[in-house]
C-alpha cells in the first residue's frame, strides 16, 4: 500500500490505501496521480462502457476496418496514419513519426497490391483505439486518422520482425501516399473489399520495433500508462522464456510492477532475481526497493545490508559524507528496526466489517458518530469502472456510522453526489464546525488535465455546506497543474491546513506541508515542515491533534513498506523527531491513515497487512492501557564506533559528566556499539565522554531537548594513528599547540592536545620523545629564540606532570625562526596563514 499510497498522491497520486493508494499514487515511477490513466483508457466523455467498438466509433465518426485471419500479424487495433506503396517515403514517414513521440509507430503490409498501412499506436482494446483516435492521441497529431482492426489473427504477444530490414527492402520503390480523404477510394480499388469476405482478404504482415518482441511491446506501454497489474503478467510471460528477454530493464520493470501494487512477495522474487543477475548496476533506488521488498516478506537480516549497500551507495551520489558518518548512521538505524521488532505496544487492533474486497482506506472523524473513508467498492454492478494501476474500481468517499462500544462500521453509504466523481476521491477532513471539508480528487474541469509531460496530478478541493448539502467543490490556491497536491488535515483550530505534495521545495519524493487559513478563507504561502518530518523518500497522510502529528512515511526506520510515525509538537521549537509507533500498528506491510481521538485513546488506521479481506482494509484500535506520560522523555543515545574503519564499539565505557565535569553516570557499550542515558534534565548542557583501551578519549558536549532523544555520533580514534613518519622522521602528530600572545603557559585547549600525547605515550612505555618549539620570522631574532625556548620547556613540564617519567623527554629546545618551512624570513611578503605554518611545536620519537 504504502506503493499505492504513495503514488497516489504525487506520483500517482492520491494515495488511498495500499492498493488503493496506488490507485491515486503518489509516489510512483512517474510523477503522476495515480488515477491518471482513466481517460487513457475509459473515458466515459467520449464513450459509453456499456457500447460496443462499432458503435463507438461510428458515434465518433471515426472510419475502420476489420481484418482477420492473417498470418503475421497480432489482434488488436491498429490507428492508421496513411497508406504508402513501397519506397523511401515509407521509413522517412515512419521515422518522423518516431522523432514526434510516437514510439510504436510501425506498418502493415499487404503483399498483394504493395500498400503498406502506416500506424500510429497499438491497442488490445478498441474503445480505448477510439478514445485515443478521438483525442487525436491526446492532441499529438492533428491530421485525419482511422482505425484498422484485427481478428482471429495472431494472439497478443505474437512474435516480431525486423522493422529497419523491411523499410531497407523497400527504400528503392516509388511512394504514393493515400490520405483519410480519399478512404474510400483505397478500400475499392484494394482487393480487401469488405470485412464480409474473409475467405478471399490478403494476407498483411505486421512489423513491430526492431529488437523488441511484441510482448514487450505491449508491457511497455502498459507499464508507461502505469498499468502496472496488465503489464506485469506480460512482464512474467516474457522473462518465462528468458533468452533476451532477461535484461536488466525487463527484469526490472517486472519487479516494479509488483513493488507499486505492493505485492511484495512477487517483487522480491524478481528484485532478487535483479540483483543476482545486475547487482553491481543496482541504482540506489533499486537497492531501496530491493530493501522494503525484504522487508515486506520478512527477511529482515537481509534487508539491513541491502540498506548498508542503499546509504553508501546514495553518499557515494552525493559525495558529501565520511564513510564513518555513514556507516555510524546506518548503525543507528539498525538499532532501531531491532527494538521495533523485539518490542510491541498495547493495543487491541480489529478488523472492520465495513472492509471491502477492494481498497478501504483513509478514514476520518465527521463527528462522533460518523466516520467518511475512502473506498474501491462500487455498486453499480454493470458499469464499474476500473482503474488499470491495479484493476480496482474507482475511489470514492462513504459514510459509515460509529459504534461507540465496538468501534466498528457500519451501514455505509456513498457520500455527497456534489463530491463523488467518475475520478478518484480520497482523504478528506473537516472544519470544527463540519461546514468546510477538504478532499482530494484528480485534476481535472470537463476532462482530466495533464501537464507537459502527460500527467495527470492530483488537487486538494474544497466544499462548504449549504443546508445541510454540500456545494459544487472548487480548488484550493495553491493546487498547481504542475504537481500534485492532497491528503489534506486540517488543525482542531481549523486554522491550520496540512497537506502532501511534490511542489518545488520538496525534500523527499513527497514532503508534508503546511498553510495557515486566514480569516477571510484564502491561505499563506507552503512551509515545508523539515527534516525531523520529511525525508528523500516519502511522507503522507498526515493527522494533526494539536499536541501531535500522526504521518506514514517509508523514509524514516520501519518495519517495511510504510509505517505510521508521531511527532510531538512544541510552539516554539516545531515538530520533534519522528517516532515509530511499533507494532502492532506497524507491521512489514502497508500501514498509514491513522487517526486517534486522545479522549480515549481509540481511533483507526489502514493496513495492507495480511489477514485483511481485501488490498487495503481499515482497522479499529484501542490502547489496553492508557497511556501514562513519563515524568520526562529526555534522552542522550548514540554508537560507538571507530574513526578510521567504522567498525561498532562494545564494551567502550561511556561516562556523562555534568556541566562542572563531575561524573553522573557511566555505562558500557552494547555489542552493537550503543548507549542510551535516560531521564535527564530538559534543555541542560552535558559531556558525554567515552574511554576506551588503545583509543584518544572522545569527549561531546551535549544540550538535551524538551521529551526528545538527541543521538550523537561517537568516533574514536586509535592512539597509534598518532604516530607518522616525515621525511623519515618518526613523530607524534597532534593538532596545533596554541599559546597566547607574547606567553608560554599551557591553555586548556593546548591540554586536551598534550593529554593526547601523554596517553600514547603510557601506552608504549618505552617511547622517548626530545620537543622542539618553533616560531615565524616576525619579532627579532633573539627575543623569538628566547620565547620558543620558554614555551618549549613549558610543554616538557606539562608532560612531566601528567605523570610522564622526566627521562622520557630527551630535551626540550626552542629554535625560534632559525628552522621555517617556508620563505616567509622577512625578505617577501607573506600571507598570516603562511606564517602560521612556521609557529608550530614538534615531537620527535627518538626511541620506541
Amino acid at each position: 500500500m504504502k506503493k499505492r499510497i504513495a503514488h497516489f498522491l504525487f506520483f500517482v497520486t492520491l494515495t488511498i490505501s495500499a492498493q488503493t493508494y496506488q490507485d491515486l499514487n503518489l509516489d510512483g515511477a512517474q510523477s503522476t496521480v495515480g488515477m491518471d490513466s482513466f481517460e487513457d483508457n475509459f473515458t466515459e466523455e467520449t464513450f459509453s462502457l456499456t457500447e460496443s467498438f462499432e458503435e463507438a466509433a461510428k458515434r465518433n465518426n471515426i472510419p475502420h476496418r476489420k481484418f482477420e485471419g492473417l498470418a503475421e500479424v497480432e489482434n488488436g487495433y491498429y490507428i492508421i496514419s496513411g497508406v504508402f506503396s513501397k519506397g523511401k517515403n515509407l521509413k522517412k514517414t515512419i521515422k518522423k513519426s518516431q522523432r514526434k513521440g510516437f514510439k510504436d509507430a510501425g506498418y502493415i503490409v499487404n503483399p498483394q497490391n504493395g500498400l503498406n498501412y502506416v500506424y500510429l499506436s497499438y491497442y488490445p482494446f478498441g474503445l480505448e483505439a477510439v478514445d485515443a483516435c478521438a483525442s487525436k492521441l491526446d492532441g499529438q497529431y492533428t491530421d485525419d486518422l482511422w482505425i484498422l482492426e484485427v481478428e482471429n489473427s495472431v494472439a497478443i504477444g505474437g512474435e516480431t520482425f525486423d522493422l529497419q530490414q523491411e523499410i531497407e527492402n523497400a527504400e528503392n520503390e516509388s511512394a504514393q501516399l493515400l490520405s483519410i480523404d480519399n478512404f474510400e477510394e483505397t478500400k475499392n480499388s484494394s482487393s480487401v473489399e469488405n470485412h464480409n469476405q474473409e475467405s478471399n482478404e490478403p494476407q498483411i504482415t505486421k512489423r513491430g520495433q526492431p529488437n523488441k518482441s511484441l510482448i514487450i511491446q505491449r508491457a511497455d506501454s502498459y507499464f508507461d500508462k502505469l498499468w502496472y497489474a496488465e503489464a506485469a503478467k506480460l512482464y512474467e510471460e516474457a522473462l518465462q522464456k528468458e533468452g533476451d528477454n532477461y535484461s536488466y530493464e525487463v527484469i526490472q520493470k517486472a519487479a516494479d510492477c509488483y513493488y507499486y501494487n505492493t505485492n511484495m512477495e512477487k517483487a522480491y522474487e524478481w528484485y532478487h532475481k535483479l540483483y543476482e543477475h545486475y547487482g553491481d548496476e543496482m541504482s540506489a533506488d533499486m537497492l531501496f526497493k530491493y530493501s522494503h521488498a525484504l522487508k515486506g516478506t520478512g527477511k529482515y537480516k537481509r534487508a539491513k545490508r541491502l540498506m548498508r549497500l542503499y546509504n553508501r551507495k546514495t553518499d557515494d551520489a552525493q559525495l558529501s559524507r565520511k564513510k564513518e558518518v555513514v556507516d555510524s548512521e546506518t548503525a543507528r538505524d539498525e538499532i532501531v528496526l531491532d527494538r521495533l521488532l523485539k518490542t510491541a505496544s498495547e493495543y487491541e487492533i480489529k478488523n472492520l466489517a465495513v472492509n471491502t474486497k477492494y481498497s478501504d482506506f483513509s478514514p476520518m472523524f465527521l463527528d462522533s458518530s460518523r466516520i467518511v473513508f475512502s473506498s474501491a467498492a462500487d455498486s453499480s454492478f454493470f458499469t464499474t469502472r476500473t482503474y488499470k494501476w491495479n484493476n480496482q474500481p474507482y475511489l470514492d468517499l462513504y459514510v459509515a456510522k460509529l459504534n461507540q462500544e465496538s468501534q466498528d462500521l457500519r451501514e455505509a453509504i456513498k457520500f455527497s453526489k456534489k463530491i463523488n466523481t467518475k475520478y478518484h476521491e480520497a482523504s478528506v477532513t473537516f472544519s470544527p464546525d463540519n461546514t468546510t471539508m477538504y478532499f482530494t480528487r484528480n485534476n481535472y474541469g470537463k476532462k482530466l488535465k495533464r501537464d507537459k509531460k502527460g500527467i495527470n496530478h492530483l488537487k486538494i478541493y474544497k466544499s462548504t455546506k449549504v443546508d445541510d448539502e454540500w456545494t459544487e467543490a472548487v480548488e484550493v490556491s495553491f493546487n498547481s497543474d504542475s504537481y500534485s497536491t492532497g491528503h489534506p488535515a486540517l488543525s482542531p483550530d481549523g486554522k491550520k491546513l496540512y497537506f502532501v505534495s511534490d511542489m518545488p521545495g520538496s525534500i523527499g519524493k513527497t514532503d508534508i506541508f503546511v498553510v495557515d487559513v486566514l480569516e477571510n478563507g484564502s491561505f499563506s504561502e507552503p512551509r515545508n515542515l523539515g527534516p525531523n518530518i520529511n525525508t528523500e523518500h516519502k511522507e503522507m497522510f498526515p493527522f494533526i491533534n494539536g499536541q501531535k502529528l500522526y504521518f506514514s512515511s517509508d523514509g524514516h526506520t520501519g518495519l517495511g513498506g510504510l509505517d505510521i510515525y508521531q511527532s510531538h509538537y512544541d510552539a516554539e521549537k516545531g515538530f520533534g523527531q519522528a517516532q515509530n509507533m511499533g507494532k502492532p500498528i506497524n507491521s512489514n506491510k502497508d500501514d498509514f491513515s491513522y487517526i486517534v481521538n486522545d479522549e480515549n485513546q481509540q481511533g483507526y488506521f489502514a493496513s495492507n497487512r495480511k489477514g485483511g479481506k481485501g488490498d487495503d482494509d481499515i482497522y479499529s484500535f484501542k490502547r489496553l492501557l492508557v497511556e501514562e506520560v513519563p515524568a520526562n522523555l529526555n534522552a542522550i543515545a548514540g554508537v560507538v564506533t571507530q574513526e578510521i574503519t567504522g567498525d561498532n564499539m562494545p564494551k567502550a565505557l561511556v561516562q556523562l559528566l555534568d556541566e562542572n565535569g563531575i561524573k553522573l553516570k557511566e555505562i558500557l557499550t552494547q555489542e552493537d556499539g550503543s548507549f542510551i542515558f535516560e531521564d535527564l534534565e530538559s534543555n541542560k548542557k552535558y559531556t558525554v565522554k567515552t574511554v576506551q583501551s588503545k583509543f584518544f578519549e572522545n569527549e561531546q558536549i551535549v544540550t538535551t531537548k524538551d521529551n526528545q532523544r538527541v543521538n550523537i555520533d561517537v568516533s574514536m580514534k586509535r592512539l597509534e594513528e598518532m604516530i607518522a613518519v616525515e621525511e623519515g622522521i618518526k613523530k607524534l602528530k597532534t593538532e596545533m599547540i596554541y599559546f597566547n600572545f607574547d606567553k608560554w603557559n599551557i591553555r586548556s585547549d593546548a591540554s586536551k592536545e598534550l593529554n593526547k600525547l601523554v596517553s600514547v605515550m603510557k601506552e608504549y612505555p618505552g617511547m622517548v620523545i626530545k620537543i622542539e618549539s618553533h616560531t615565524d620570522s616576525r619579532g627579532s631574532r633573539v627575543y623569538n629564540e628566547y620565547l620558543s625556548d620558554k614555551r618549549a620547556k613549558s610543554t616538557r613540564d606539562y608532560i612531566i606532570s601528567q605523570g610522564i617519567d622526566p627521562s622520557r623527554i630527551e630535551s626540550a629546545i626552542g629554535y625560534g625562526e632559525s628552522r621555517l618551512i617556508n620563505e616567509c624570513d622577512g625578505t617577501v611578503r607573506c600571507t598570516e596563514e603562511a606564517h602560521f605554518l612556521n609557529r608550530r611545536s614538534e615531537f620527535i620519537i627518538v626511541k620506541m
